[in-house]
């Protein structure tokens, strides 16, 4: 099981020293928002390129924007790991997903909690990573969605020759990530559960455990 730290819950006028609390993890989860998607605005590429001065963190780029074929141009300077488009706002989803992978990135496809499997049947199998949200995106601290449950064991049962990485995304904590080991993910995404514990380093065990 990976874990992501997902930037969005940390603490952003001591941003170094929340991220130096959680060095622990597989991956820094950067959810890249522009107001129009949804309805919150993050990061932009110079916090980043700070970032990769003082850690060296796998990036797994989440894009919740419109027009994301211009944050993977803003972005891809960077090398992250991975950047992840929203089937829900890419419309020519096969092109995007193979000029992401052009630039030597892995690609990954996210789905809202209410949008259906279907949508990756002529792509599965040429991505990297799927995404299954487990919250409405836009914000962080909210509760996590009980029916992804079943949503993970549905993709398993329709794509049982994927590969790639499962990733679950919101309001993941010690309680939720042995459930959905058991269903089928393998990278969790966590943010308010790490950072705000008061000890960052047994949370990471707990949620590997």
């Amino acid at each position: 099981m990976h874990i992501a730290a997902s930037l969005l819950s940390a603490d952003f006028l001591n941003l170094q020293t929340s991220l130096e609390r959680v060095r622990g993890v597989d991956f820094f989860h950067i959810d890249v928002m522009d107001g129009h998607f949804v309805p919150n605005l993050t990061f932009g590429p110079c916090v980043l390129k700070d970032l990769h001065r003082v850690f060296n963190t796998p990036l797994d780029i989440h894009l919740m924007v419109e027009n994301p074929l211009f944050f993977v141009d803003l972005y891809k300077d960077l090398q992250p790991t991975f950047i992840t488009l929203h089937i829900e706002n890419t419309p020519h989803l096969h092109r995007s997903v193979h000029y992401i992978k052009s630039l030597g990135i892995k690609a990954g496809v996210s789905l809202n909690p209410a949008t259906p499997l279907c949508g990756l049947d002529y792509i599965v199998q040429d991505l990297d990573l799927v995404l299954l949200m487990s919250v409405n995106p836009g914000f962080g601290g909210q509760s996590f969605l009980p029916f992804i449950l079943d949503k993970l064991k549905a993709f398993k049962t329709r794509f049982p020759h994927y590969q790639g990485v499962l990733e679950v995304d919101g309001g993941i904590n010690a309680n939720n990530a042995p459930l959905l080991r058991a269903c089928g993910a393998n990278m969790l995404v966590v943010g308010n559960y790490l950072f705000t514990h008061s000890d960052p380093t047994q949370a990471l065990c707990k949620l590997r455990s």
